[in-house]
């Protein structure tokens, strides 16, 4: 028996060894995104930075505000993590919380010491995020905590300015109670009423100037109609769910399945564009089209983690030149008829890129 001991320890030894190697920020962005906390608390044990920062969205506690995942927040914070830090796009965690309407989780960071204000000027703040979102209860929870309603971001641009253009009257009309002032412009010379009027929110930018200026603006838009407005569409739950399964699925390397889950994530985005309507309350007749009506040829995500008034999910159509998304979808169901399955991953991963607000940039 003795014989053997060595032999069975030295078989051991490297398992032991293997267990305890600590992720690299792929690998930690995954585990932690599918909420495995007990892989979580080894790797801190194993003596990880509890600021280590994942590949996507940032830190432990980052991505535990991300998900409304409190417990996972708490594991990190009571291991000596940053509640204030910054990621790499400069968003803290009760940013990616509010951005992400977890009212529990940014009442949890309130609680525990995070800064609704960042304590510098002209940066992003949580309650840019909640605004421009529309998280009607999230503003209300960061104004009682104390935010800045005229915080100005990166390029000046106002916490009303993001409510006027996405929409939000109700949250626009709470700023403008809690002393919000429409009339500060940004470095490119808009203010709040600029942006509710080339959005076509005109409800809002009545809130915003007089009778009279507003007639004027509304006689100007008459005569020189803006382009079309481009709303701006967070992605469900659900997609963000199928992307982080597909994900796992490839670094398991289980390239057919991560296919799957990319390809069923592409239609259930774009089943998120109903159909569109002929006239108040109709829709075309079976086998005929509304000849006003557009065909949908992809949907288009565009994200900047630190510009959340340019994070976007829109519809292109068939006459536009913009068509990348769509082209990319082909290529990909012409490299799996071809059996390049390979290759068709990739171009799905391309054209499903981008889904969260933070994670293409």
């Amino acid at each position: 028996m003795k014989r053997w001991l060595p032999p069975l320890f030295a078989l051991l030894l490297p398992l032991s060894t293997a267990f305890a190697e600590l992720p690299d920020p792929a690998r930690f962005s995954a585990a932690l995104e599918l909420g495995d906390i007990q892989q979580a608390a080894a790797w801190l044990d194993e003596g990880l930075d509890p600021n280590f920062e994942g590949q996507l969205i940032g830190t432990g506690l980052m991505i535990g505000a991300w998900e409304g995942n409190i417990p996972l927040m708490e594991l990190f914070l009571a291991r000596g993590a940053d509640i204030d830090r910054a990621n790499r796009f400069g968003e803290t965690a009760l940013m990616l919380a509010a951005w992400k309407n977890r009212q529990e989780a940014v009442r949890w960071l309130l609680a525990h010491g995070a800064r609704p204000n960042p304590g510098k000027e002209r940066v992003w703040t949580a309650l840019h995020y909640a605004a421009f979102a529309g998280h009607a209860r999230v503003v209300e929870d960061l104004l009682a905590a104390g935010a800045e309603v005229n915080a100005r971001s990166t390029n000046g641009s106002t916490v009303v300015m993001m409510a006027a253009r996405e929409g939000h009257a109700s949250i626009a009309q709470r700023l403008i109670d809690a002393g919000a002032n429409p009339a500060l412009k940004n470095d490119y010379g808009d203010d709040a009423v600029a942006w509710a009027m080339r959005q076509g929110n005109y409800d809002i930018a009545k809130l915003f100037t007089s009778t009279e200026n507003f007639a004027a603006l509304a006689r100007q838009a008459a005569e020189n109609p803006p382009a079309p407005p481009v709303r701006s569409l967070q992605a469900p739950d659900r997609v963000d769910e199928l992307l982080r399964k597909a994900r796992l699925a490839e670094m398991a390397g289980k390239r057919d399945e991560a296919l799957l889950i990319y390809r069923q994530a592409w239609e259930e985005l774009k089943a998120l564009q109903a159909p569109r309507k002929v006239g108040a309350d109709k829709t075309p007749p079976a086998g005929k089209t509304d000849a006003g009506a557009k065909t949908p040829k992809a949907l288009v995500i565009r994200a900047k983690r630190n510009a959340p008034e340019k994070q976007s999910l829109t519809i292109r159509y068939a006459e536009s030149e913009d068509a990348s998304a769509d082209q990319w979808l082909e290529r990909a169901r012409a490299a799996e008829a071809a059996g390049e399955r390979h290759q068709a991953l990739e171009f799905y991963r391309r054209a499903a890129a981008a889904i969260r607000a933070s994670a293409a940039q």
